[in-house]
């Protein structure tokens, strides 16, 4: 029987804040199932990276396979490294050092600026020395990292169809030469999601000079744009316009942005662009990152050993070249390997670390030095502290180039003598460890000159097949629809190389 109006309008204060509560409290467990993906699907489409898009997405790739990683830490050396000095010892290009090289090598050829006809071989002068249980052979200026050679799969015979940067830079990350393709970063966190409520599920760091593709390495492409890596600063704020304007209160700021979801879900409404559902979830993530933000580079709350670890403090120790980035490189490189692990803690998907340059046409001796002291502590740091942490297993540690460096000094005209390697596609090195790979292998080779590939030749979309699976993903199976057409990160070619899977 309904209580009357009277009896109603007498109702006590308490019981009204009684009952009231029961309501508040149902509204509050509603919102903590659907977060934790409890309720049953309502019935409006979810917005892109919300918890329930992210739960429907992955129950739609549950039936692939069990993954092994988690997250991955994408190691970019933007320029291409030289793999002849630091990760493919040839003694035999040494002893022919300054000698022509064959024909048969240099004739189909295409170089950014080597002069194929006067080149010469140019062998590495820099020690090599054997890490690890394994006995892995790597260069003596990473010592750090060669400390950690039992965890590492190092690919010697990676190739690619890439001769020059900007391609180079969007076929390892985009899996494809053409722009507007996304990101493999964006092709993870499409797939499984962020595990992190408050921080985006792909993050660029960066450290050195600008790459040369730029933002085009780090899109989403034609996945909504909320996809897209979000490009952190290792010092200040960490997002550029992520804190409120000088004068604005949280309150102001806080209604301005409900003013702004208001108009865009009623514009969506009107045009059904699901770009703007993108927009929406980007701008809520932005409310939230404020408070996230600053704690995650507020690196003063590590120990002074793990800070020491890393060499967050560092100096150049005299060095000062400035192809790397100059001095300042060695305090940002070291503080974002460490807020990489940070983030990986707190649930990011998918963190690239990018710094730049290795591309040593000349002063390759000194460059080379500069660059390997900038990265060599903090990535071997990273490697053990995860490890350590129990997080390795299911972190998947990347190293990569565009491509790699020739065997041939460079004679471009106008250099007063040789000092460095042209850009070499045929033939380069890549390593990685953790998140189900199977460290403590050399896979692949090339011929005594570093060359060409004698055995297991590993391209781009390979690695990109390999990687994905360690994900858990089919590469052929995780696709985008878009103009007609079902797109993947590796194209229409690619294969697992089984071998590095534990």
């Amino acid at each position: 029987m309904m209580p009357d109006f009277e009896s109603m309008v007498q109702r006590t204060r308490r019981d009204f804040l009684v009952s009231g509560s029961r309501g508040i409290g149902g509204l509050a467990l509603a919102a903590l199932l659907d977060r934790d993906r409890r309720l049953a699907p309502a019935k409006e489409p979810p917005r892109p990276g919300s918890p329930r898009s992210t739960a429907i997405m992955a129950e739609r790739l549950r039936s692939h396979f069990a993954p092994r990683a988690k997250n991955c830490i994408f190691l970019y050396m933007e320029g291409g490294v030289s793999q002849l000095d630091l990760f493919d010892a040839k003694p035999r290009l040494l002893q022919l050092s300054g000698q022509k090289p064959p024909d048969s090598l240099t004739e189909k050829a295409r170089f950014p600026f080597i002069q194929k006809e006067s080149a010469v071989l140019l062998g590495s002068p820099h020690p090599f020395r054997r890490y690890g249980q394994c006995g892995m052979e790597l260069s003596q200026w990473l010592p750090s990292i060669g400390a950690c050679a039992d965890e590492i799969a190092l690919v010697r015979s990676m190739h690619t169809e890439a001769f020059n940067h900007h391609p180079g830079e969007l076929l390892m990350y985009c899996g494809s030469m053409m722009l507007g393709r996304p990101s493999v970063g964006s092709w993870i966190t499409y797939a499984l999601g962020s595990e992190s409520q408050n921080l985006p599920g792909y993050v660029v760091l960066t450290a050195g000079r600008a790459a040369s593709g730029g933002n085009t390495m780090f899109s989403s492409g034609f996945l909504p744009s909320n996809y897209a890596g979000v490009m952190f600063r290792d010092r200040g704020e960490p997002v550029r316009d992520l804190a409120n304007p000088p004068g604005w209160s949280a309150e102001a700021r806080h209604l301005g942005l409900d003013a702004l979801r208001d108009l865009n879900t009623q514009h969506r409404k009107a045009v059904g662009d699901p770009e703007i559902a993108a927009r929406i979830a980007s701008y809520e993530l932005a409310a939230r990152m404020q408070l996230a933000a600053p704690e995650l580079t507020d690196l003063d709350r590590e120990p002074a050993a793990m800070r020491a670890a890393y060499g967050v403090d560092r100096d150049a120790g005299g060095l000062t070249t400035y192809r790397g980035g100059g001095p300042d490189a060695f305090k940002s490189f070291a503080r974002n390997c460490l807020m990489a692990r940070r983030m990986v803690e707190r649930g990011v998907r998918f963190v690239a670390i990018h710094h730049a340059s290795w591309d040593h046409h000349n002063d390759l001796d000194s460059d080379l030095e500069f660059n390997c002291r900038v990265v060599d502590q903090p990535v071997g740091a990273l490697l053990r502290d995860l490890k350590q942490r129990g997080l390795l297993d299911e972190t998947l540690v990347v190293w990569a180039s565009e491509f790699g460096r020739t065997p041939l000094g460079e004679n471009r005209p106008g250099f007063a003598k040789v000092t460095g390697r042209d850009h070499h596609p045929f033939a380069f090195s890549l390593w990685m460890a953790g998140g189900g790979i199977r460290g403590g292998q050399v896979y692949g080779a090339t011929d005594e000159l570093g060359w060409n590939i004698e055995r297991d030749p590993v391209h781009v979309n390979d690695f990109h097949a390999t990687l994905l699976h360690c994900f858990g993903l089919d590469h052929e199976r995780l696709t985008y629809r878009y103009q007609g057409r079902d797109f993947r990160l590796t194209d229409v070619a690619g294969s697992v190389v089984r071998p590095l899977v534990a």
